[in-house]
């Protein structure tokens, strides 16, 4: 059945994989962007998710939301508030939230705003659906990337990652949107458990370069809990397309197979 959607955040990462599979569901998608687009296959509503201006008219006549918006900090307890607020006086629209992984026993100050988030969205008394995943496998790509002129490519020291691609984090949003309010779903991991050494060397094999790859011991509470694995969840390896795999569908650019969703 169609739905009316708005998505938040819908041209970032997330955003540019979610919409495609929304709009080929069917759905009537609306994207919330702070200032005037052209027209594309999907509506463009103007908002500001700090301010509040402009959420009305964003999610009027709106059936589901899915926010995906982040500004990566304590901004998104803000946001959250001004879009929860917007939507219960437009009548209560069920509100998917994707978040993150075991933030509610990790001190990084972002996993921490997320649970904020996610505690804001439970006692809401809108209709709604948490979905949580791992890291994506562009984050850690990223983390690698940056380094590409260093001499090492450094590592966290005794930490494993579970990386899950975009695409399908994209899909498994786009069912929990067409479906029902289902609270907190299971969450989502990526295939694979793997140290950060071991992505490290898949990532310098995958892109042709050769440099020592360096664990470093990183002091805190946040790093400890990387290392407690709190942000793991192989009980749901739920992905299937590898890290290798992604790395390689990347090095194709647009139109590989991975992009397709194939």
């Amino acid at each position: 059945m169609s739905k009316r959607v708005l998505v938040t955040g819908g041209t970032g990462r997330l955003g540019r994989a979610l919409v495609p599979r929304l709009l080929a569901a069917g759905h009537e998608v609306r994207v919330l962007t702070r200032s005037e687009r052209a027209p594309e296959t999907h509506d463009w509503t103007v908002g500001d998710l700090r301010t509040g201006s402009g959420l009305g008219e964003a999610v009027a006549d709106i059936e589901v939301i899915v926010h995906l918006a982040t500004t990566n900090g304590r901004g998104d307890i803000t946001a959250t508030g001004a879009l929860i607020e917007a939507a219960q006086a437009a009548g209560g629209p069920h509100l998917v939230y994707p978040s993150i992984v075991g933030i509610d026993h990790h001190a990084l100050g972002y996993y921490r705003a997320k649970a904020e988030c996610e505690a804001l969205i439970q006692h809401s008394e809108l209709p709604w659906t948490i979905l949580r995943a791992t890291q994506f496998h562009d984050l850690i790509a990223e983390i690698f990337d940056i380094q590409r002129w260093a001499p090492v490519l450094a590592v966290p020291a005794k930490v494993s990652f579970q990386p899950v691609d975009v695409l399908e984090v994209a899909d498994r949003l786009a069912v929990l949107a067409e479906g029902p309010p289902d609270r907190r779903v299971p969450d989502m991991g990526g295939p694979q458990v793997r140290p950060a050494t071991d992505l490290a060397h898949a990532y310098l094999r995958v892109v042709g370069r050769r440099r020592p790859v360096l664990p470093v011991p990183l002091p805190g509470r946040a790093i400890r809990d990387f290392r407690a694995g709190v942000h793991l969840t192989p009980e749901h390896a739920d992905g299937r397309i590898t890290f290798e795999e992604f790395l390689a569908a990347r090095a194709e650019g647009p139109g590989s197979a991975r992009d397709q969703g194939l």
